[in-house]
């Protein structure tokens, strides 16, 4: 029987992610932030369809800046997101500091809300609905800036939350495009809101996503794809040289090996020679070493 050649589903993406990078446990209380967008709705759901299988429980919460009047109702549409999955949901206002850079300063108000919600619910991590494609603009926003390496690591899927509020933030739909995204919307029936300000080219970001991203999937289709290893490969700094100059066809290997359950797996390189690889350090071995 053939094999089916249809891509992953969001769903099968984060459940695979939240497995290999040990996102939570089962019994885990996980904070959902949603907007009502399309990305925090897809993860709302999902997470919400997983729940039998993955053990965990869910809360939600919704973050109103003040600073758009649209916010009170994106924030509505999100409240009935969170019933129709049967998640309990509550809306908290941040305080936005004044000073420069806006989109900064919400972002730190939007973590210190989050951070706080998740304390009182007893959460064990809070669920952010970044994808591939924010974490590869991202990077790309540091490459404007001039970031060093340790920079350009971005967005991994479990981090400490950035106001350290001694709580981690977790990215389950990290794995899937945006197009897996929207598709997942289509196929569950699930509507959402749309931030004007994502298209809006005033902002560096806006740029980034609909006139670069763009450009350079005309020069490289798997450019995205690309960068989120680039990024995975500088968030682990002990990784040997060898690991590093993986091509995608040897890292699919070793990402098999790892959800079967083994410890090792040997890999082809190019020229000939097979490598033994220890899946849990991310090194190299000797065969006496294994």
């Amino acid at each position: 029987m053939a094999r089916s050649s249809r891509p992953p589903s969001l769903v099968t993406l984060a459940r695979r992610l939240v497995r290999d990078e040990r996102l939570f446990a089962r019994g885990d209380l996980v904070l959902c932030a949603i907007s009502g967008g399309p990305d925090s709705t897809a993860l709302l759901h999902g997470l919400a369809l997983l729940r039998r299988e993955l053990g965990h429980t869910l809360a939600a919460v919704g973050v109103n800046h003040g600073l758009r009047a649209e916010a009170e109702r994106e924030l509505s549409h999100a409240a009935l997101v969170a019933e129709k999955v049967g998640v309990p949901f509550e809306v908290c206002l941040a305080s936005v500091a004044p000073g420069p850079n806006l989109q900064e300063r919400a972002r730190t108000a939007r973590h210190d809300a989050l951070a706080a919600a998740a304390q009182r619910h007893g959460a064990s991590v809070i669920a952010l609905g970044h994808t591939a494609d924010d974490r590869a603009e991202t990077l790309l926003l540091r490459v404007l800036r001039g970031a060093g390496p340790r920079g350009l690591a971005v967005l991994p899927p479990r981090a400490p939350s950035p106001v350290g509020a001694g709580i981690d933030v977790v990215r389950p739909i990290l794995l899937a495009r945006r197009s897996d995204v929207l598709l997942h919307l289509e196929r569950q029936q699930l509507a959402y809101t749309d931030d004007p300000s994502n298209r809006d080219r005033r902002f560096l970001r806006a740029r980034v996503r609909h006139e670069v991203v763009p450009l350079l999937e005309q020069l490289s289709p798997g450019v995205v794809e690309h960068l989120c290893h680039l990024s995975d490969m500088l968030a682990r700094p002990q990784e040997d040289e060898l690991l590093a100059s993986f091509g995608r066809a040897q890292r699919r290997q070793l990402e098999r090996a790892a959800r079967l359950g083994r410890r090792y797996s040997t890999v082809r390189l190019s020229g000939g020679r097979d490598v033994t690889v220890d899946i849990f350090e991310n090194t190299s071995v000797l065969p006496d070493e294994r």
